[in-house]
């Protein structure tokens, strides 16, 4: 098999595995995440889709376009065919029954899309190794955090109907101002030119991309925990249906 293909598949795979072991309560069956992460994989189409056509109206001047490309063209286009993706697919799944689970159909819709596009970028590059361990380590692992943030509302929208507008909405807002940021500030950085202030500029913003960098593992470790604290909370509410009831004699 082809080592560029392993190196861009393997990241995604090891992510997956890391989200499904976390899943402990009530697994998902695993049918149900194949066909999740097979339709996460075509998402890739209306996307590029979506792209192509924002992209023509990019700013020409590198910081403009930089910003804009970030949250519009690769932000707003792939966050929100992921979401639209999940209410198609997961939304009113019976599958779908815990708070957890959200997190978990998230990111494997977002690792076949975050697959099919690694694949793209390390086989067609003349240095795939060293293209998949950049991504391997950077741009796989951002679409898994963005999708956690995407799958932590989308699991409150779900259980909370009272609030489920305002949850959506920040199932898409968050995740595109992640993706937004995280790509805004590689594109703005490569495009500040060779001279002194550009380069110390870049500099300045690769520290930036850093500390953000580490804040969204940060935050994303914390929803994932908190959702499965939630999850292990409805699970025994559901195994004790009479726990705090008290009968008036």
């Amino acid at each position: 098999m082809n080592i560029a293909f392993v190196s861009a598949v393997l990241p995604v795979a090891v992510l997956l595995w890391f989200i499904y072991r976390k899943d402990k309560l009530n697994p998902e069956p695993v049918k149900k995440l194949v066909w999740t992460f097979v339709v996460g994989c075509l998402n890739v189409v209306p996307a590029m889709v979506m792209e192509t056509v924002l992209g023509m109206m990019t700013p020409p001047t590198p910081i403009l376009g930089g910003i804009y490309t970030g949250y519009v063209v690769a932000g707003l286009s792939e966050e929100l065919c992921k979401l639209v993706l999940l209410m198609l697919v997961v939304w009113r799944s019976p599958h779908f029954d815990e708070y957890f689970d959200g997190i978990v159909y998230a990111v494997f819709v977002s690792m076949g899309f975050a697959c099919v596009e690694n694949v793209m970028y390390v086989t067609g590059s003349t240095e795939a190794l060293s293209v998949a361990l950049m991504r391997g380590l950077l741009a796989v692992p951002a679409h898994f955090l963005f999708a956690v943030t995407m799958g932590y509302h989308l699991s409150l929208a779900k259980f909370d109907p009272r609030n489920r507008r305002r949850h959506l909405m920040h199932a898409l807002l968050y995740p595109v101002l992640l993706h937004g940021t995280y790509d805004a500030l590689l594109m703005v950085s490569d495009g500040l030119g060779d001279s002194t202030l550009g380069m110390g500029l870049s500099g300045l913003l690769m520290v930036a991309f850093i500390v953000f960098d580490v804040m969204m593992w940060r935050w994303g470790m914390r929803r994932i925990k908190r959702m499965q604290e939630r999850s292990r909370e409805q699970d025994f509410d559901r195994a004790n249906p009479f726990d705090g009831f008290t009968w008036n004699v």
